[in-house]
């Protein structure tokens, strides 16, 4: 079940992922893949990383990375991260 909680914190991630990647919100989807689909290199990911780190108060380990490739992964990533504080 999503609460408002999780409704605002998926929002804000995706601000966050749309400000970094320069693309409107309506282009990304929660399966739509940075690299692939919206040409984000290392550099932006680790932007990703240092912003969402910085939003929500959480340290969020540099191996995560390797799911944090869409938003759905992002969010699983976050919600944890937040969860483990």
């Amino acid at each position: 079940m999503t609460t408002a909680v999780d409704t605002a914190r998926m929002t804000r991630i995706k601000e966050i992922v749309c400000d970094i990647l320069e693309l409107e919100e309506d282009e990304v989807t929660e399966t739509s893949l940075f690299s692939e689909d919206h040409d984000a290199d290392s550099l932006r990911a680790i932007e990703i990383l240092a912003s969402l780190e910085k939003a929500f108060g959480v340290v969020i380990d540099q191996a995560e990375l390797t799911r944090m490739v869409n938003l759905a992964g992002v969010y699983q990533v976050v919600t944890e991260s937040i969860e483990a504080k």
